[in-house]
């Protein structure tokens, strides 16, 4: 039995006419990725404030109604589904996990225009999605072959939460270590929420594994590192995630991160003139003490950005004319000049190494001109 769809909480300034474009934010404010919620919510609001300093899109003002996507996918999906269907968002982004985005690009993105800004496992092909972020292919081989070049690893063990992102990029790991003539010799996967890590940490020991592929969410990777470092495994294998930014940093703390790697499209140590400036007018906006802007919150700027791109190129809200102009668009943020290639953004991705509370950013993996 279906349960009733969920009751709107709309903000006292909504209004049901032509003068705005309503936007839904779908990005976590619960749950293991919660950690970084704040500044997912930051980045975006900067973001719609910056394109309606500048005019907003097609003359209207961008606003943005705030989605719990820490929820339970399925309740996700409803909720969004009913912010579209009774006409009150015009288009959908956010930072939420695969599982989430599985179960909510069927219901709307034929409708509205759905823009996802998480790194996520490849392959979406709904129509009316388009990706922000990083995936396996342009992130986790080039990271896994420079890693086998430098530090000569050989043998992967994988750690993931037991979804459909690490699950599939751990299929690609294996494909990956074989090609820089290594392998995957053991693979555990975790309920979201987990807190007891000994099984796993035995078993990373008795395979005597060089490296571990982190494929953990948020909280839950902070008190993986924490036990991992607590176990003495820090001394023996380096850690590289795909999903670690500086918040989950923050939470590890500097005695839990040695040689932890990341790799990502951005970074907030990055010193170019694309990211100073961004820096300059978040700390401009929030103030010292906001949330830090890493990878993942910053992911949510872009998608602000891509969405209103998209829009002004096709001078319409049709999901169709957005599609048959999408590779003609690009814009400039924090991660540079981007453009599209199918749905995905083309982006530089680089290769961090954890230094205390930030990163130190090692190399750049990948150009957008590798795509073209």
């Amino acid at each position: 039995m279906r349960r009733p769809p969920p009751r709107l909480h709309l903000p006292d300034w909504f209004t049901a006419d032509d003068s705005a474009l309503n936007v839904a934010l779908v990005y976590p404010m619960q749950g293991p990725a919660g950690i970084f919620g704040p500044t997912c919510e930051a980045c975006a609001r900067l973001a719609a404030e910056e394109i309606n300093k500048a005019g907003g899109v097609l003359g209207r003002e961008l606003r943005l109604l705030e989605v719990d996507g820490g929820a339970e996918p399925g309740r996700v999906a409803e909720e969004v589904e009913a912010l579209v269907t009774t006409g009150v968002v015009q288009g959908v982004t956010g930072w939420h996990i695969s599982s989430v985005r599985q179960a909510v690009a069927p219901r709307i993105a034929h409708r509205v225009p759905y823009v996802y800004t998480a790194l996520y496992e490849g392959g979406e092909r709904t129509e009316g999605v388009y990706m922000t972020s990083e995936t396996p292919a342009w992130q986790l081989l080039p990271a896994m072959r420079l890693l086998a070049e430098t530090r000569q690893v050989r043998r992967w063990f994988v750690v993931g939460n037991n979804y459909v992102w690490p699950r599939r990029t751990a299929r690609a790991a294996r494909r990956y270590a074989r090609e820089v003539r290594g392998r995957v010799c053991g693979e555990a996967y975790l309920p979201l929420g987990a807190e007891d890590f000994g099984d796993v940490l035995r078993r990373i020991e008795h395979t005597d594994a060089d490296a571990v592929l982190m494929l953990l969410v948020g909280s839950d990777a902070v008190r993986f590192n924490r036990a991992f470092a607590a176990a003495g495994l820090d001394q023996r294998c380096l850690r590289l995630s795909t999903l670690m930014d500086e918040n989950m940093l923050l939470g590890s703390g500097p005695e839990a991160t040695a040689d932890l790697f990341s790799t990502a499209g951005f970074f907030t140590s990055l010193a170019d003139r694309n990211s100073m400036d961004f820096h300059g007018s978040y700390a401009d906006r929030f103030g010292a003490d906001a949330p830090v802007p890493g990878s993942l919150g910053e992911s949510c700027y872009e998608g602000v950005l891509l969405l209103a791109a998209l829009v002004e190129r096709a001078r319409t809200l049709d999901v169709s004319a957005i599609g048959a102009t999408a590779e003609d668009v690009s814009y400039e943020g924090p991660r540079g000049l981007v453009g599209l290639d199918g749905r995905h953004v083309r982006q530089r991705i680089y290769l961090a190494q954890a230094d205390g509370l930030d990163f130190n950013v090692l190399a750049q993996l990948r150009s957008p001109h590798d795509l073209l």
